[in-house]
């Protein structure tokens, strides 16, 4: 189930969306005033907000400017009252990826959310994966660089690939002989720990605490699952 953040401090807006979202099969978060919702806003989870400009604490275009200068590329639909042309342009230069005006119809903001969600930047199958960060940990796809802590982590290829393929299927147990055959291309099983040892390469590099990993969980009889 998708979940959306709503930073808005209208009561009446926030039941109607939690109402409708619901009922269309979308987990709602609520955020009332600015600082909260861009703290919200950060968590990994949402998978799209919904943020209005004109809020307690710290607008909307301040929000959408932080997140974006934090590489974080959840999908953002700004809704405001305002209808001048260069409010709509100051917030998608900010990195805004939609804009509605209120009053707005409920089917077009539906239509918009499908939209953004569909192009959303980490896809189940991959497609348009540029950018991803879980803890400490900053990946640009785009240019194979991989940041931990501010400072540049290399990792072989294969070793990217795998971790490509782990963030790809976020959430899923995956087993060693998929990652054989989908990351190493290999048509036989064969006898090896290779996907052991390059699992244990990515913990050493990425995790905080090799030993006790948090974001590569083997599964025991399983496979692997990648939680960041």
């Amino acid at each position: 189930m998708p979940k959306i953040l709503f930073v808005g401090d209208e009561p009446a807006l926030q039941v109607t969306l939690t109402d409708r979202l619901h009922a269309e099969g979308y987990e709602t978060v609520l955020a009332k005033e600015g600082k909260s919702g861009y703290e919200q806003a950060l968590s990994p989870d949402i998978d799209l907000i919904l943020l209005d400009i004109m809020l307690p604490g710290k607008n909307g275009f301040d929000i959408c400017r932080d997140l974006r200068h934090q590489d974080v590329q959840t999908p953002i639909l700004m809704l405001t009252a305002r209808g001048e042309l260069p409010d709509k342009v100051v917030g998608l230069k900010l990195g805004a990826d939609d804009y509605l005006t209120k009053p707005f119809e409920m089917l077009e903001l539906l239509a918009r959310i499908e939209a953004l969600l569909r192009r959303r930047p980490a896809t189940p199958d991959g497609h348009n994966l540029a950018k991803y960060n879980f803890g400490d940990v900053k990946i640009n796809f785009s240019s194979a660089e991989i940041l931990k802590s501010g400072k540049k982590i290399d990792l072989s290829a294969q070793e990217f690939r795998l971790l490509k393929f782990m963030i790809m299927h976020r959430g899923e147990i995956v087993s060693r002989d998929d990652l054989l055959k989908d990351v190493w291309q290999y048509n036989e099983t064969p006898t090896t720990r290779t996907v052991d040892v390059h699992i244990s390469w990515l913990r050493q590099k990425l995790e905080p605490n090799p030993k006790n990993p948090r974001y590569f969980i083997t599964v025991h009889g399983l496979g692997y699952k990648f939680t960041g």
